[in-house]
């Protein structure tokens, strides 16, 4: 239904972009901001003009339409309330698997290293960018990786930082507030 390259929006929210992989029914894809989020395929829709629209209505199969009928739909039972036109905050899950395609042969301070300079590299952009907040998906484990990210966040004089939201990333996670007028760059 997707394929690399295609212009595509976000169901529900206020995010757009161009289609970088497909995976089974997982999208990836790079938003106008230069983001690299992953969404199922049933929470995006190909970006068409007006003109176009007849042309994509048509190219509907009721045999498609049939069977994602027939597929359970995963429910999400925390929604956060959201105001009109907020964009919601970008979350950035710094397990490893998410990072590499395999990680036979990394050791654990491999792993570490690469999870630590991921997340520099998302809090630079976000500060860059002008960005109030994102979130670091981490995970509970042993918590090596969270004492490593607190290390790492503390090191920033214009940033805040906290658990994340508990009914909706459990442990997992740590938000980020980025004050924005600390001084003139």
């Amino acid at each position: 239904m997707f394929t690399k390259g295609d212009k595509v929006e976000v169901l529900d929210e206020a995010i757009h972009g161009v289609v970088v992989s497909v995976k089974s029914n997982e999208v990836s894809i790079e938003t106008s901001d230069g983001f690299m989020m992953t969404f199922f395929v049933n929470e995006l829709i190909k970006s068409h003009d007006s003109n176009n629209l007849l042309s994509s209505i048509k190219s509907v199969s009721i045999d498609s339409l049939s069977a994602e009928k027939e597929e359970p739909k995963r429910r999400s039972f925390v929604k956060e309330p959201k105001s009109k036109g907020e964009i919601p905050a970008p979350e950035f899950d710094l397990h490893i698997e998410k990072l590499v395609p395999n990680k036979r042969g990394m050791s654990n301070y491999d792993i570490l290293t690469l999870q630590s300079e991921t997340a520099k590299r998302h809090i630079e952009f976000a500060i860059r960018n002008r960005i109030p907040k994102i979130v670091f998906i981490h995970g509970v484990g042993e918590g090596i990786l969270k004492a490593e990210l607190d290390f790492l966040l503390g090191r920033y004089d214009e940033i805040d930082f906290k658990d994340g939201n508990y009914q909706k990333y459990g442990l997992g996670a740590t938000e980020v507030y980025i004050r924005q007028n600390t001084k003139n760059s």
